[in-house]
């Protein structure tokens, strides 16, 4: 790589266009298809750019590149230092350039691709595993980087997107996560049977959360199986989890409900299931 290419864009630099080769490339990865192909993702914004670099800086993946546009450059002068001195090429692109690689209403103009975030499964569930949260058929990409932002923050030692499942590159689900894709194993399988047997083999309890189950979650707790190792199953947002599913787990439990709601959203439900069991596992 020369000089020229790892140096920040200067004022002088026409700025990339929505037709620049590299532009129409990154442009690609907004699809699955795409992102597949070349093995690489879109994180965009300051939050998701700053947490990829420190990702890629620990060795755990790899920034390949950094497009800003001249404004968000100047919001955020630490950000393009960083990629520069981590040796990122760094071009500067017209604000319909960044609004092509954006999937949001206000682009950021600040735009990173980098290597893909996903591991082994085996690599996800290493010995002395003990919490694992594992997404079963979700179709919604806010709801999954909700769940892993979540489990992020309850310290859940690995997240598996299991069967079909919403990719975790989707730049919602990338978004939604504010980085925590980043920050903890991820691991996609398309078949679920495959990452339940080999969470067994890791010595996980599997536990459907359900919200139509006989037992509830403090029952549970108060009876001590939340300390147990184990591996959470969430099912869909309209659905759950099919009843086929749940029958293969070693148990479901609720969130037991004591107002009026009809139910729990996903995440929220998550966020719940995760944190009794972290909570029980550190008493």
């Amino acid at each position: 790589m020369s000089a020229d290419d790892r140096r920040a864009p200067r004022p002088g630099d026409a700025p990339f266009t929505e037709r620049t080769p590299r532009v129409v490339a990154a442009r690609r990865l907004t699809r699955r298809a795409g992102r597949d192909r070349a093995e690489r993702f879109l994180a965009e914004g300051a939050q998701a750019v700053r947490e990829a670099l420190a990702w890629a800086a620990a060795g755990r993946g790899r920034v390949h590149d950094l497009f800003v546009t001249p404004a968000a450059a100047s919001r955020n002068p630490e950000l393009v230092r960083d990629a520069v001195d981590a040796g990122v090429p760094v071009s500067s692109v017209t604000d319909k350039a960044a609004a092509s690689l954006s999937e949001t209403v206000t682009p950021q103009g600040l735009v990173a691709v980098c290597s893909l975030v996903d591991v082994p499964l085996k690599a996800a569930l290493t010995p002395g595993v003990r919490l694992v949260a594992v997404l079963h058929g979700v179709a919604d990409p806010g709801n999954a980087g909700t769940v892993a932002r979540v489990a992020d923050a309850a310290g859940v030692d690995a997240v598996i997107f299991a069967g079909d499942t919403v990719d975790p590159h989707n730049g919602k689900c990338v978004r939604a996560s504010t980085g925590s894709v980043f920050h903890l194993p991820i691991a996609r399988v398309r078949d679920a049977d495959e990452v339940f047997a080999a969470c067994r083999e890791a010595g996980l309890r599997l536990v459907a959360a359900d919200g139509y189950a006989e037992e509830d979650l403090v029952t549970a707790d108060l009876r001590g199986d939340l300390t147990t190792p184990t591996a959470w199953v969430f099912g869909s947002e309209a659905h759950g989890l099919p009843d086929h599913v749940v029958a293969t787990l070693d148990t479901a439990l609720k969130v037991p409900i004591y107002g009026g709601a009809e139910s729990l959203n996903l995440a929220t439900a998550a966020a719940v299931c995760l944190y009794a069991s972290a909570r029980a596992q550190r008493a």
